[in-house]
């Protein structure tokens, strides 16, 4: 399985895709199966909630066949290769993000503000002063999202432009001090089944929005790399189709990025306007 050129051409101009009906249903049920034994069997430490929510909740069982097979042996790694290019993706980690929304008491319901991985938390494992970026996030539904504010994955269409320039005026290194002043877009708030694959751009601003439903969001998360990821890790900040070889006949030659400036108002404006051209 392929992404279609109408695929290609939704994640060049909004950084994302949404591909229905990937995973088959068994494998869904066997990953199912293994996160809701460790939950019952283990169960959740109140004192690692917070560490679950940034990382991993169900972490014992995120490198098992159960979670790595609905990568490996599925329709999702030959996506992302068409996307990256054949043979050229790897797992950032070996395992995947067993990532759980419960329901919550909030009324009304509010989708937080949108950020990008790889940035220093206290819970989240990154060191700081550092920023762990990769080339594309891959979520895996694990269970049926038919309305919003259902935990939600939550993407900000056209902000991977944005932030691309405004680290193109600012430095790539401004990162580090939190998330840039921009104006953002509408968010789309995700929906569809169980088996369903997202394809995001790494440099895409995301979240998950507040879960009110009765039901607990099951979806897995895996971080993938160019295999040459290390040599341009900071060059593709500033140039965002430097690693997806399959994107080249939508991404136009890249200027070579800015020399890092001071400042935050410019950029805000800026990169709003440049994705706004690109739609």
């Amino acid at each position: 399985m392929k992404l279609s050129y109408t695929q290609k051409q939704q994640i060049f101009e909004k950084g994302y895709v949404k591909v229905p009906g990937v995973v088959p249903q068994v494998m869904v049920n066997e990953a199912l199966k293994v996160i809701n034994h460790s939950i019952g069997d283990k169960g959740i430490d109140p004192e690692k909630l917070n560490t679950f929510r940034s990382q991993s909740y169900a972490p014992e069982v995120t490198k098992t066949p159960a979670i790595l097979d609905l990568f490996y042996k599925t329709p999702a790694l030959e996506l992302a290769e068409s996307a990256i290019g054949e043979g050229k993706v790897k797992l950032a980690r070996e395992a995947g993000q067993i990532a759980l929304r419960f329901p919550q008491l909030i009324d009304p319901p509010i989708v937080p503000g949108p950020h990008l991985d790889g940035m220093h938390t206290p819970m989240n494992g990154v060191p700081k002063g550092e920023i762990l970026n990769f080339t594309m996030l891959l979520g895996i539904m694990l269970n049926d999202v038919s309305q919003p504010y259902s935990g939600n994955l939550t993407l900000w269409p056209g902000t991977h432009y944005q932030y691309e320039d405004y680290f193109r005026e600012y430095g790539w290194e401004s990162l580090i001090g939190g998330m840039p002043p921009i104006d953002l877009p509408e968010p789309d708030q995700i929906m569809g089944n169980a088996g369903d694959v997202v394809l995001c751009h790494y440099q895409l601003g995301h979240t998950a929005a507040i879960n009110v439903s009765p039901h607990t969001r099951y979806a897995i998360y895996f971080r993938l790399d160019h295999i040459n990821h290390e040599e341009m890790k900071r060059d593709a900040l500033t140039n965002i189709w430097l690693k997806w070889e399959g994107m080249r006949d939508f991404a136009p030659e890249r200027s070579e990025p800015k020399q890092s400036g001071k400042g935050t108002g410019k950029a805000a404006g800026k990169g709003a306007k440049t994705a706004q051209k690109r739609k």
